[in-house]
């Protein structure tokens, strides 16, 4: 990388507060499709599947952002033979494995969640969930920029390898119907206090989600979705982003979201019986123009047990969020 890249790198960093310990925001912009990641209360509502998405930020950059996540959910009303188990199923699991790389960090997390589902009324559920939150992060001290080994706490592992542990908790609530959702929850709600090993970041502070998704069947063969999502933690700034897609014939969507005063998105997906895959393109707006390079975001979704295929019986029902 040349040395005019690099410093304009760093300058971006710096500017915009996501030096190296500040980028330990995971951005996912398609996060309608891993809603059961930010809420454990969500943790079955699209049934048993598995998951996973390849993000690479910046792209073309040494040292960018790399994203990597593999998770399951198992619905254990499908398992029982529910004949509609996002109604008449009461409980769910999953486990979410989250590897992250940037600059000279490698941060690695694990969460296994639990959901309980309670019906309201006939189309209605409220849904509660908790989670375990382990997360290692691996900082290696012959990656860091000048700006990283002149801190006063990065500095003294210059050279060197260290790694630290923390062990908290998740817990979400949410409202659930087949055509929208409302849902709230908390990450680290211990705030990362317990922790082992070196100590060159100074714990993790409680992050708070918000996700609204609606969703509408216009014709047969025509169907819109809309997701909103909001993060607030203590020292970032807050994240409100917005997404909306068009499903056509059940076997394609083309769809477009907006990270406010960060960035835009163009997406694309198709369909087929029992999977799901989609491709997004993320490119900075305004003042983030001086970030370098764009976003490239693979996701797939492989449904267990319930196929992709609506029946006679469910004319409405739209098939991705």
């Amino acid at each position: 990388m040349s040395s005019l890249k690099y410093l304009s790198l760093i300058f971006s960093l710096l500017l915009f507060h996501t030096a190296a310990y500040g980028q330990t925001r995971k951005n996912i912009s398609q996060f309608s499709h891993f809603q059961s990641y930010f809420n454990p209360g969500l943790t079955g509502y699209e049934g048993s599947t598995v998951r996973g998405f390849v993000r690479n930020q910046w792209s073309g950059f040494e040292g960018a952002p790399q994203t990597f996540f593999f998770s399951t959910e198992i619905d254990f009303g499908e398992l029982a033979g529910e004949i509609d188990p996002a109604l008449m199923g009461k409980n769910a699991a999953s486990i979410n494995l989250l590897h992250d790389t940037y600059g000279a960090f490698r941060d690695t997390e694990l969460m296994i969640s639990y959901a309980s589902r309670v019906r309201l009324t006939e189309n209605h559920n409220l849904r509660l969930g908790v989670g375990v939150n382990y997360q290692s992060v691996r900082l290696d001290g012959h990656a860091m920029t000048t700006e990283e080994q002149n801190d006063p706490t990065l500095g003294q592992y210059v050279g060197s390898f260290s790694n630290m542990q923390f062990l908290d908790a998740n817990i979400g609530m949410a409202l659930t119907h087949r055509n929208y959702y409302f849902s709230y929850a908390i990450h680290r709600i211990n705030g990362g206090k317990a922790s082992s090993g070196d100590d060159f970041l100074e714990g993790y502070p409680a992050e708070q989600f918000v996700q609204v998704g609606f969703r509408e069947a216009l014709t047969p063969n025509f169907a819109i979705i809309t997701n909103a999502f909001f993060r607030s933690r203590r020292d970032l700034p807050n994240v409100l982003e917005l997404n909306i897609k068009a499903l056509l014939m059940d076997k394609v969507w083309v769809g477009a979201g907006h990270r406010i005063d960060n960035a835009s998105s163009l997406q694309l997906g198709f369909l087929t019986s029992k999977l799901k895959m989609g491709y997004l393109y993320e490119f900075p707006m305004g003042k983030r123009y001086l970030l370098p390079g764009s976003t490239h975001e693979f996701t797939v979704t492989l449904n267990l047990f319930r196929s992709n295929v609506r029946n006679k019986f469910e004319k409405d029902q739209v098939l991705i969020w």
